[in-house]
């Protein structure tokens, strides 16, 4: 009697029919943040948080949607990796240099020193070191973009990350409302002004609406600023990664591994690239745009990874050390701007 030999089925399902449903998923949420935007009140906020809030609606009342997590895992890590490559044509060494010797000094302490606060306080405190970094990151240089940047180097957590987004979010978007309305009660000139908005407001779009309520000056030293805080992220967050591997705190067992994070190398060769050659308006504007959609795709994935019990298991703490650095980076950077330059 011969014996028969079942093989195997073989899955011969395409890569992209695998992914297309977990992308078409973060890009419905993507677009559904922008649709949202639409309504009184809320254009205020990113696409980037209503992204991450509505994904983690979504997964904490529907649960796991069956054939996406494939393409939502793409959009956490590819999607993200290429869309803060993107930032990088934001950036030129010529916008560094309007700002001057003594802003970029400015931006530059008032970073580094933030970030090592809210890591000693959140030290105190008791906050979780993987919380209180992404905090620090996001206050220190540019919000959801820096705080999943950081994520990917260090090997962060979904839930530390979705709740360092909410939490810096929160504050920058009270920020942007309260910087104009100090900016007569301090006495501080549009170049002041701006400077202080793009050295400590947190998010670019936050940043930039805040600068732009004190005049056209404080328009572009504001935007300036923000962005040269923003080419900062790509050796800070290097350092981070480095920092993490040699001491072994990787996360996702990746422990003792470096992780080199080739995404920012990406990044700051575009903007070398965009210091050097002239990009029309009519490239950079839609490459802009779709790098805002990108990073939301990437947040409604973080969202549809987020568990709502263990964000909230996390207390009232974190949300403090987010106010703490947020007033420590404000007062920081006012105290050198009146003072110092």
């Amino acid at each position: 009697m011969t014996a028969t030999t079942t093989l195997p089925a073989v899955d011969r399902k395409h890569p992209l029919l695998t992914l297309a449903p977990g992308l078409a998923l973060t890009a419905g949420i993507a677009a559904s943040a922008y649709a949202l935007r639409l309504l009184p009140g809320v254009a205020a906020l990113s696409p980037m948080i209503l992204a991450v809030l509505i994904g983690a609606l979504l997964h904490n009342t529907i649960g796991n949607i069956a054939g996406t997590s494939e393409g939502v895992n793409f959009s956490l890590r590819r999607i993200l990796r290429l869309s803060i490559v993107l930032i990088g044509l934001q950036i030129t060494a010529q916008q560094a240099m309007e700002v001057g010797v003594g802003g970029v000094s400015i931006i530059a302490f008032a970073l580094v020193a933030t970030l090592l606060a809210t890591l000693l306080v959140g030290r105190l405190i008791g906050v979780p070191r993987g919380v209180a970094l992404l905090i620090g990151v996001g206050t220190s240089i540019c919000g959801a973009s820096a705080i999943v940047a950081a994520k990917a180097a260090t090997g962060g957590e979904d839930d530390d990350a979705a709740y360092a987004v909410a939490g810096v979010t929160l504050f920058g978007t009270i920020a942007m409302f309260l910087y104009p309305a100090l900016a007569g009660v301090l006495h501080l000139s549009q170049a002041q002004f701006g400077l202080w908005a793009g050295a400590s407001v947190h998010e670019v779009a936050q940043a930039v609406f805040a600068a732009g309520q004190g005049g056209p000056e404080a328009l572009q030293i504001g935007t300036i600023a923000k962005l040269t805080r923003v080419a900062m992220m790509a050796p800070v967050i290097i350092l981070l990664g480095e920092i993490y591997a040699r001491l072994n705190l990787v996360g996702d067992g990746e422990r003792g591994k470096p992780p080199f994070p080739w995404f920012l190398v990406g990044f700051l060769a575009l903007a070398a690239l965009n210091s050097v050659i002239a990009i029309p308006a009519e490239i950079s504007g839609p490459i802009r745009g779709a790098t805002v959609f990108l990073l939301s795709m990437a947040m409604a994935a973080m969202g549809l990874h987020t568990n709502l019990r263990h964000v909230f298991k996390a207390g009232l703490r974190p949300l403090a050390l987010g106010l703490f650095a947020s007033t420590f980076i404000s007062v920081t950077a006012l105290t050198l701007i009146k003072y110092a330059l």
